[in-house]
């Protein structure tokens, strides 16, 4: 069964979507603060976790900074402010969707099965993509760069995988946006920007010329690294 693990202080609102989600065949593990939500996070290996940003102690951007140091789980932020800041906020520290309350309950686990099925299709639908400097391995959801293992996020992984198979193709952030799903079209540009530069500083492309991955100005990107033909 899938585990989802969700740290929320609102203990009443927990239980309810905990049965909720246990409709569509999701065992929703429940954490009240950070502390707890950090031991069950070791304990449950839970395949994605949804984060409150408003807690006692901790609140959400800390612990979604944290997480991300040792672990590229899919996260989806919850916010009750609903600020443009808060989104971006949560996309800059490395989460890969959010949803502003309240919500409906459906949606969220709308939210949840499509992050998990994106993971689960993307690895074998393509084979080995092998540039200079850099191989994508989408049965394993590896990366290494110049040899080396690079750790990406769910979100990541996708949006290097949507560039590098459209090799010297332009494309818009709208292009980006309708493959990846799940980001609210509120801040559309901005999230596609956030992501791509997450990427770039993840596989060392941050130095102009660039390596991989091009800003098109006024249009969006284009992956430019050089195939080689040989792998």
């Amino acid at each position: 069964m899938t585990k989802v693990l969700l740290i929320d202080d609102d203990r009443k609102h927990s239980d309810l979507m905990q049965a909720y989600f246990k409709r569509f065949g999701i065992n929703l593990i429940c954490a009240y603060d950070s502390v707890e939500g950090f031991k069950k996070l070791a304990r449950e290996e839970p395949d994605l976790l949804l984060l409150d940003i408003m807690l006692p102690g901790k609140d959400g951007f800390e612990i979604c900074r944290e997480v991300r140091k040792s672990s590229n789980i899919p996260i989806i932020m919850l916010t009750a402010r609903g600020d443009v800041i808060d989104r971006v906020s949560g996309l800059e520290l490395g989460a890969d969707d959010y949803i502003g309350k309240p919500f409906e309950p459906r949606e969220l686990v709308a939210r949840v099965q499509a992050i998990l099925r994106r993971s689960e299709i993307a690895g074998p639908s393509v084979g080995k993509l092998c540039f200079e400097g850099l191989t994508i391995e989408p049965e394993t959801r590896s990366v290494t760069v110049d040899g080396n293992l690079v750790d990406l996020t769910s979100m990541e992984f996708e949006l290097l995988l949507i560039l590098a198979r459209r090799h010297g193709r332009k494309l818009s952030r709208d292009d980006i946006l309708s493959e990846l799903r799940g980001i609210d079209a509120a801040i559309l540009t901005r999230s596609v920007d956030i992501m791509v530069s997450r990427l770039r500083q993840k596989l060392g492309d941050t130095v102009k010329p660039a390596r991989f991955i091009q800003t098109i100005w006024g249009r969006g990107y284009s992956f430019i690294g050089i195939p080689l033909t040989d792998a």
